[in-house]
């Protein structure tokens, strides 16, 4: 199974319109189980003082964990550029999901990471920062990461679809190697 994560809680963020296409370009070239994940779609009870606590997992993050990240042995994550870096809310649902099941959650699956910037660069350093958060955690992550720059030109007047022939092109060149990237990693 294959988990795309598009990673904010911000609501209406383009970082989910990149996500979605992503999933939907691996729908057409896989027979694996694509499942998409929105942080701005989980509700926020399980971000609290005491959430650390094993015993104080909300049982909204366990539900998510259960259906998308334990069975997942691959994932996609896209990273919009937070202030040189990547969104909080992707670290601390990260963190969230180690306190049950540390070692079932990223360790030993595959991640390919794409960021998403309204600036030049795509979240460079974010991607950078995540590569060293889940080299830690044991998960392999694809070496071709992907920034999509300038990401408010990509899209159509509406903001609801990318309309960049060639950020279309240059995803789909992705998704195929990511594809290559699991080929052997089809369960966890």
């Amino acid at each position: 199974m294959i988990t795309v994560i598009s990673g904010t809680n911000n609501k209406g963020s383009n970082t989910k319109i990149f996500a979605r296409h992503y999933a939907e370009l691996l729908h057409q070239r896989t027979d694996q189980e694509v499942k998409f994940l929105a942080l701005e779609d989980m509700p926020s009870d399980w971000f609290h003082n005491t959430m650390y606590a094993a015993a104080s997992q909300a049982p909204s993050l366990t539900a998510v964990q259960d259906e998308y990240i334990l069975p997942a042995a691959n994932f996609v994550i896209f990273s919009p550029e937070y202030n040189g870096g990547f969104a909080g809310s992707l670290k601390l649902f990260i963190d969230a999901c180690s306190i049950r099941e540390y070692a079932k959650n990223f360790k030993d699956k595959r991640v390919a990471l794409l960021g998403v910037s309204s600036g030049r660069a795509g979240n460079l350093r974010g991607m950078e920062q995540l590569t060293g958060i889940f080299n830690y955690l044991g998960t392999h992550v694809m070496p071709n990461r992907l920034p999509i720059s300038q990401i408010d030109n990509l899209l159509n007047e509406d903001k609801t679809e990318i309309t960049d022939a060639e950020t279309l092109k240059v995803m789909a060149k992705h998704a195929d190697e990511y594809l290559i990237f699991i080929r052997d990693r089809v369960t966890a």
